[in-house]
């Protein structure tokens, strides 16, 4: 996948901080057993020496087996040294060598010319960054979410309280978090504003990317301004490889579906999003203050029949939360 220059070098630029933190902590460790054992200092530079005298035993041409296998014994000799003095200190015996993040390209981004896997999920990372940054809200968590504002008189489906309706809600999306992996079941939540579906996504997404998964958050009005921008702003191989972010990640979360101003852009995009992840069996959560006939007057039936056909929908109940909180003030 390309990347744009700036996702590119600012993955380079954390590379090389990388790098450049372990030469630092390598300077640091070597500061400290010099304090320690002034003679591996000594050490230190006699091999540096020895190295030295080889290299130009090798390129001079003559017949040096003699003085290079000196050489050599010295330098052996001089590393059994020290490797003892590590040892005697309690110190692990690659304790004088870098401790790079990634030890096959040693923290610089290629292995023969190639780009190491490294790099390239550091690319896939940051782009994910940088479209999870368009929107404001920060990652909620299933502990902040908070059961008082659901009553326990209101009655729902099968004369649950919605208080005991939302329980169960609450524990299905902590079980789905917990069990998550790449090929979890997709998940459709509707209901009206204010009723939390917003922060159990995000609680679900903090779970998944604590796992390690690559996740991406966005709300439908932002993210498809930013496609259409870029689209009719000159950047359409941007815009492009925005989609296909979206359609690649471990886990999409599109928030506020039908908030978005409708056009045949928006459309061909939503329905590009949602069915390239829906045939290639990648999670998506979706969550939407529309009903399902609302839905297909926004995006077709073509479209929401497979929504609903495929994903579990889960339905919030209840009354708006923030104003809830916002009278109890």
């Amino acid at each position: 996948m390309a990347y744009s220059r700036e996702i590119f070098l600012e993955a380079q630029k954390q590379i090389e901080s990388r790098r450049m933190k372990a030469e630092h902590e390598l300077d640091q460790r070597r500061a400290e057993l010099y304090s320690r054992e002034p003679r591996a200092e000594e050490i230190e530079r006699e091999l540096v020496r020895i190295s030295v005298n080889a290299g130009r035993a090798v390129l001079s041409g003559k017949d040096k087996t003699s003085s290079l296998n000196a050489l050599r014994e010295k330098s052996l000799g001089l590393q059994k040294e020290l490797a003892d003095i590590l040892d005697k200190n309690c110190f692990v015996p690659n304790f004088l060598e870098p401790w790079y993040t990634c030890e096959k390209c040693r923290d610089t981004g290629n292995i023969d010319g190639r780009m190491c896997e490294c790099l390239k999920q550091l690319l896939r990372q940051t782009a994910y960054e940088q479209l999870n940054m368009i929107s404001p809200l920060s990652l909620c968590s299933f502990e902040s979410f908070s059961l008082e504002y659901y009553s326990k008189d209101e009655t729902v489906m099968g004369g649950r309280s919605v208080y005991d309706y939302m329980s169960r809600v609450l524990n299905y999306c902590r079980r789905y978090a917990d069990n998550f992996g790449e090929y979890s079941d997709s998940l459709l939540f509707t209901g009206g504003t204010g009723l939390g579906k917003t922060h159990l996504s995000l609680s679900i997404a903090g779970e998944a990317i604590n796992k390690g998964y690559g996740v991406i958050y966005v709300s439908a009005p932002d993210i498809l301004s930013r496609l259409e921008s870029k689209q009719f702003g000159g950047r359409a191989s941007e815009r492009m490889d925005d989609e296909r972010l979206l359609q690649e990640c471990d886990l999409l979360i599109l928030d506020d579906l039908g908030t978005e101003f409708i056009t045949k852009f928006t459309q061909s995009a939503i329905y590009n999003i949602i069915n390239s992840r829906l045939n290639s069996s990648k999670p998506v959560i979706i969550s939407t203050n529309l009903t399902v006939k609302e839905l297909e007057e926004h995006y077709g039936s073509r479209l929401v029949s497979r929504i609903v056909g495929m994903l579990s929908r889960i339905d919030f109940f209840g009354s708006d939360i923030r104003q809830l909180k916002r009278l109890k003030k």
